[in-house]
């Protein structure tokens, strides 16, 4: 039992960082593909979650320990511009796990100030699908699982 939890909370904390760590992770801990996408989703909504709450704050001091002022357009700045002028935060969410990564997704939500509720609900939505996909191939697809071992 405690090792099947720590194999859980593994592929949950790889996917908080890097949400593709959490599938790569799955396949080496040979769990099933269902189980590797749940724990996906569950460590990238970790990092939606506490970044959503605490967003702002970082931004505030990043702000404040900030030597030089930053540059308002940058080649990932107009990316996240242009991803939210065209879809929004659905826009936003489905890629935050293949480009945004978790940690940069959440973030760049709350600095569009989109609510909070919404930012859960399409995260959750992409992290499901994304953690079903991606794990359903990682575990699937052989020439994958020789490249991880």
């Amino acid at each position: 039992m405690k090792t099947i939890f720590l194999k859980y909370l593994s592929v949950a904390l790889a996917s908080t960082l890097k949400f593709f760590g959490g599938p790569i992770t799955g396949v080496i801990l040979k769990l099933t593909w269902i189980e590797t996408a749940i724990c996906s989703a569950i460590g990238m909504m970790f990092s939606v979650l506490l970044l959503t709450y605490v967003g702002s704050g970082i931004q505030a001091l990043i702000k404040r320990y900030r030597k030089s002022k930053p540059k308002k357009f940058t080649r990932t700045n107009r990316i996240a511009v242009n991803i939210w002028r065209k879809f929004g935060i659905i826009g936003i969410a489905f890629l935050t796990p293949p480009l945004f990564t978790p940690l940069f997704g959440p973030i760049l939500a709350v600095a569009f100030k989109v609510p909070r509720g919404s930012i859960f609900l399409w995260m959750a939505i992409s992290a499901i699908i994304w953690g079903l996909g991606i794990s359903y191939i990682a575990h699937k697809v052989h020439f994958i699982q020789d490249w991880i071992e």
